[in-house]
């Protein structure tokens, strides 16, 4: 690109729901990263190359803090939201440390691995049901949005029958065309459904997260009550929109390559590996984490001055070669562990051992119990919805019926 070509825009279409932005490779070979043009008018530094990715996640110059002018956001409604409303995934440290070690200790991997046999009962339930039901079925109602929303109602001590509630205000909430008015009125609606929530387990607590986030954090005068509030406001909508999305983009992904399936469904001791390959082949954070410098940062050979905008677009650096040889192969024998799809330093995703359990369950389950599972439609007609999160509209699915 040269410097009389106007920047590209920002976020940059898809061309599939399997594949990054076309531009996300162009700006890997100018050095890893590229100025391109938000929705107001502002420019912000688009970074898609790995160890650029890796880089300023890990940089201390660089600030999650939404409230900074020069903070990039993708569209007007997705501004109203980041600036709605503080949590721990918005601070830089110490403050960020402070509130992310409250609730580290409750999802250590020990922890959640003891949430496995739950997880399993939630997907055999919704599998007898799929069953029951004549296909073709759209799994991404059906199964998709089904498994994190039920497991993080049991996990928080939600009332399942509020998980549609929940699923509604959030798809306001991270629906790229949104208004700002309507997303703020939808996050205020959240805030007061975590309030409330807070409030019961207070009152009448029992055997989950939320209460021991009460009980052991609110009044040990660890948090204070907007901090809690704030946090299960979070541990609610981060729970099960992007594993939902992961859930469904994951089986079409398998569905779309036969031999890997079958070699899959003949030895699952696969899954975990083919989990990990899958999260850096889809990268379903498409248009984020984003950040802002608060000092002069040279890398890539650019410059970017405090007051810029980043964006680090971790689809891209998942697709790097350098990081990733043939990255644009879906391999579920490639060595994965070391991609970017939870994020990298110390903001990386806090609840990525649950969505391991979530996928490796569901993908165990389905492929065993429906093995003849197929799409029920051309791979290319599968839609990408407008969203935050790489997410498809729906997926129609059959398979031979069992007399």
């Amino acid at each position: 690109m040269t410097q009389t070509e106007p920047l590209p825009a920002f976020p940059m279409a898809r061309p599939s729901p399997f594949d990054p932005p076309e531009g996300y490779a162009i700006v890997r070979d100018q050095g890893g990263l590229a100025r391109v043009r938000l929705f107001d008018g502002r420019t912000a530094w688009l970074v898609t190359g790995y160890d650029e990715v890796r880089s300023l996640l890990s940089d201390p110059r660089i600030s999650a803090d939404r409230s900074h002018p020069g903070f990039p956001f993708p569209t007007a409604g997705r501004e109203a939201l980041e600036r709605s409303g503080r949590t721990f995934i918005t601070m830089d440290p110490p403050e960020h440390g402070r509130l992310r070690r409250v609730f580290t200790r409750y999802f250590a991997v020990k922890r959640v691995e003891a949430f496995r046999p739950m997880v399993q009962g939630i997907v055999d339930e919704l599998v007898d049901d799929l069953l029951a039901t004549p296909p073709p079925v759209d799994l991404v109602p059906a199964l998709a949005l089904e498994v994190p929303a039920r497991t993080i109602c049991r996990v928080l001590g939600m009332p399942l029958e509020d998980r549609h509630h929940v699923q509604a205000l959030d798809h306001r909430r991270n629906t790229l065309t949104t208004s700002p008015e309507d997303v703020l009125r939808a996050t205020e609606e959240m805030l007061a459904y975590a309030d409330a929530l807070i409030e019961r387990k207070r009152r009448e607590p029992a055997d989950d997260l939320v209460s021991a986030l009460v009980a052991d954090q609110l009044d040990a005068g660890a948090v204070s009550r907007e901090e809690l509030i704030a946090a299960v406001r979070l541990l609610i909508t981060a729970a099960h929109e992007t594993t939902a999305n992961m859930i469904a983009l994951s089986i079409a992904t398998l569905l779309r390559h036969p031999d890997q399936l079958r070699e899959l469904q003949r030895d699952p001791s696969l899954i975990p590996d083919t989990v990990e390959e899958l999260l850096r082949y889809i990268s379903i954070f498409h248009i984020s984490p984003t950040r802002v410098a608060v000092e002069r940062i040279e890398i890539g050979g650019h410059v970017i001055e405090p007051g810029d905008g980043v964006i680090t677009a971790v689809a891209g650096a998942n697709r790097d070669d350098t990081a990733f040889p043939d990255a644009a192969r879906f391999d579920p024998h490639r060595e994965a562990r070391h991609h970017v799809a939870f994020g990298y330093g110390v903001h990386q995703c806090l609840g990525q051992p649950l969505a391991r359990v979530e996928l490796q369950t569901v993908l165990e389950t389905v492929f065993r119990r429906i093995p003849s599972l197929r799409l029920a439609t051309d791979d290319g007609s599968l839609a990408i919805k407008e969203y935050a999160f790489l997410s498809l509209a729906s997926l129609p699915v059959t398979w031979e019926e069992q007399s």
